[in-house]
């Protein structure tokens, strides 16, 4: 097979050659007018000995090539071997720099899908399992005993040495090359970090252009916040589905613009459905396009969660069955537009929730059994300015102040009760009675 290959690759170069001679003859003689003379037996001997040596170069210059593409393959692989074998040392120090040494691997290997083969290897790491609390130690084993149906078992734990600074390094290269100023940038391939435990992680003004780019059961925790400000998600499928957020979730100013795929796969999109956010939750001004943003079932459990000044543009917007337990829950000056807003069986609760100039443009929004208030004391719930076009539908929803000019929850709403304003302009809500 290959030595076909190289008959293949041999002849394609010689008939290419002589289809240029042949046109450049060609054009030779419509330009100057140039006459063929019948050749004489000194005149095809040449042209014999010119064509044999043109076919020798070609020959020498598709062997050179394959030699050096095949040089090329064995250094990389030379290369890959080496980092790989540094990553998986005992000592911690060799996987540190085992971790630079992939990453320097990359960045000389882009083509073939190299680079993507180390950039894998890197989020592999992330995904091996490991706690946080054994991150920081110098232990290498641990043993525990455990009673098992009556039967005292005993178990040993094999532990990465200090793991916690091998996987703050690979975050930090990796993220390090995700950013505008990257001398060799990863921003277009994909990343696949789903189910690893992500501490302190900084991805400020990374872009995430791939693809795929995986948070799938993601935990982000630590002392600091998992900081996306500034970030930048254009692919096709962003997910940080069923991921836990531990610490703090900072989105301010993210981008979250994905484009449809050509088959119109039902992945394309942003998903945050079913996240958790046991801490704040900051998603100011953050932007959100494309075929779908779902936040369906996603728990806030923080103190605070802000979505003040965020631009919802996708096609379908979904807070289906969200559970917002924070103290204090802001959507000012919150922009909805596109063809669906969906809020149904979603609940709000907490002391605090503002809504104000909040503007649901979408053509359809959609209140259905939504509750928002806190069930155990006083809640202020302001609604000051909001604006809707399109119908809205609020069926079985308790909403205390009438955003949207509907019977207040303490009152029996009309069956039905719904508001259409297509064509009668935005309705705008007066002064909350919370």
């Amino acid at each position: 097979m290959q030595r076909s290959a190289l008959l293949v690759s041999v002849v394609s170069v010689v008939l290419g050659g002589l289809a240029i001679a042949g046109i450049v003859w060609w054009a030779l003689w419509l330009v100057l007018g140039a006459k063929a003379d019948t050749p004489n037996q000194l005149d095809l001997t040449k042209i014999a000995l010119s064509v044999s040596a043109g076919v020798g170069a070609a020959v020498a210059l598709v062997v050179a090539y394959r030699k050096q593409r095949d040089d090329e393959r064995g250094r990389f692989a030379q290369l890959f071997g080496a980092a790989a074998a540094q990553l998986g040392s005992a000592d911690v120090a060799v996987r540190i720099a085992g971790a630079y040494a992939m990453a320097g691997v990359a960045d000389e290997f882009s083509t073939g899908g190299r680079r993507q083969q180390c950039i894998d290897v890197l989020c592999g790491y992330l995904r091996l399992p490991y706690d946080p609390s054994d991150g920081g130690t110098h232990l290498i084993s641990r043993k525990e005993k455990v009673d098992a149906a009556g039967t005292e078992v005993e178990r040993l734990y094999q532990l990465r040495q200090n793991d916690r600074e091998v996987r703050r390094t690979i975050v930090a290269v990796i993220a390090s090359r995700l950013r505008r100023q990257a001398e060799i940038s990863w921003s277009t391939y994909n990343f696949n970090f789903d189910d690893a435990v992500l501490e302190d992680v900084n991805f400020r003004g990374a872009r995430f252009v791939g693809k795929h780019t995986h948070f799938r059961g993601t935990r982000f925790t630590g002392s600091r916040s998992a900081d996306f400000t500034e970030a930048e998600f254009t692919g096709q499928h962003v997910t940080f589905h069923a991921a836990t957020f531990d610490s703090d979730a900072v989105f301010r100013k993210a981008r979250f613009v994905t484009t449809a795929h050509s088959d119109h796969s039902s992945r394309a999109g942003t998903s945050f459905v079913d996240a958790v956010f046991n801490r704040r939750a900051d998603f100011r001004k953050a932007e959100f396009a494309g075929p779908e943003t779902r936040f369906t079932r996603a728990r806030f459990a923080g103190k605070l969660t802000s979505f003040t000044g965020a631009h919802f543009a996708a096609d379908t917007t979904t807070f289906r069955d969200t559970h917002f337990a924070c103290d204090r829950t802001y959507f000012d000056d919150v922009h909805f537009v596109g063809e669906r807003t969906s809020f149904d069986d979603t609940v709000i609760g907490g002391s605090r929730i503002t809504f104000t100039n909040t503007r649901f443009d979408a053509t359809r929004t959609v209140f259905d059994n939504a509750r928002i208030g806190s069930e155990h004391g006083s809640v202020h719930a302001d609604f000051r300015g909001v604006t809707c076009r399109g119908s809205v539908s609020t069926e079985g929803a308790a909403i205390p102040g009438c955003p949207f000019g509907l019977a207040a929850p303490e009152e029996t709403p009309a069956p039905g009760d719904a508001r259409d304003t297509d064509g009668a302009g935005p309705v705008v809500a007066g002064q909350p009675d919370a």
